[in-house]
């Protein structure tokens, strides 16, 4: 385990560590390090090969089709090989992937000899869903390395990098260091670590943020707006008119999404380890 400060070096080191120079990483069309990482990826000289996603989610089918396209290609030494595969869980539009789900990702990766890497900047509001059926053990048995996120759900900064089939590559410390990683005092990010993981608090403050966003889900329904995809996790998605933008913006932080349609834009929801019901109760009579 490797403690750094935030999601973006998280991926970039991970993703830079594992690939050779001529490789790149698939993602779904949606993911962070496609979507929302100012081109952290190609930075470090890699390129992010996207699928098409469904809820956030790319499927087995499409990523077995995409390296037997790949490896068909009479001229695909001529072009960047894809090196790994890149999933988020929770995804960016909150949803979760199911362990079968993970399952057939994990198998056509170990067909063609390629890393499975779960970005999980959220995973306590992931394994706060009880409904779910990934558990912290279902993913270090099927991903080569994900992260244990500490920001989203409450530490002052720091993830924990698990490599989990003794595949962390060699001299790790002077990966971290070329990318600006090794923190000098990390025994800072581990002590917070420490406590997330004694008398399961870090789940804990998951299923209670989970709480949390199902109220603001009831109250979105109860104030008759219209869903973009209803979320199981903390992040909500709601259409709302162009024009009640400025309005919502006066009392409510809320962040862009999507362009829905000319007259509408989905913006997104959150709640979090700091939301409390007194902040609830407050958006439920502004609304």
């Amino acid at each position: 385990m490797e403690f750094v400060t935030g999601g973006t070096q998280t991926n970039q080191l991970v993703i830079d560590s594992l690939l050779k120079s001529y490789e790149g990483v698939v993602s779904a069309e949606t993911g962070h390090v496609a979507t929302h990482e100012a081109g952290a990826i190609e930075f470090s000289g890699h390129k992010v090969i996207t699928l098409p996603q469904e809820e956030g989610k790319i499927n087995s089918h499409d990523l077995q089709s995409l390296l037997i396209d790949f490896y068909n290609d009479g001229n695909h030494e001529h072009m960047v090989f894809p090196g790994m595969v890149y999933i988020s869980h929770p995804t960016e539009y909150g949803s979760l992937y199911t362990k079968k789900e993970l399952e057939d990702l994990a198998g056509v990766c170990r067909e063609y000899n390629i890393p499975l890497y779960l970005d999980s900047a959220r995973l306590g509001y992931a394994l706060g869903v009880e409904e779910s059926d990934v558990t912290l053990e279902v993913i270090a048995e099927l991903c080569d390395v994900f992260y244990i996120g500490g920001t989203k759900i409450g530490a002052l900064a720091g993830e924990a990098i698990v490599y989990t089939k003794e595949n962390k590559p060699a001299h790790f410390a002077a990966i971290m260091k070329q990318h600006g990683a090794l923190a000098a005092k990390s025994r800072l990010f581990s002590v917070q670590f420490d406590r997330f993981f004694t008398d399961d608090l870090y789940v804990t403050v998951g299923k209670q943020t989970i709480e949390h966003a199902k109220r603001l889900k009831a109250i979105l329904k109860a104030k008759n707006y219209s869903f973009f995809y209803e979320s199981p996790t903390n992040q909500q998605f709601i259409i709302v008119k162009n024009t009640e933008l400025d309005h919502l913006k006066s009392f409510l932080a809320y962040s862009f999404w999507e362009k829905y349609d000319d007259q509408h834009t989905v913006i997104r929801l959150a709640v979090s380890w700091s939301t409390t019901d007194e902040d609830l109760d407050q958006l439920e009579q502004l609304l």
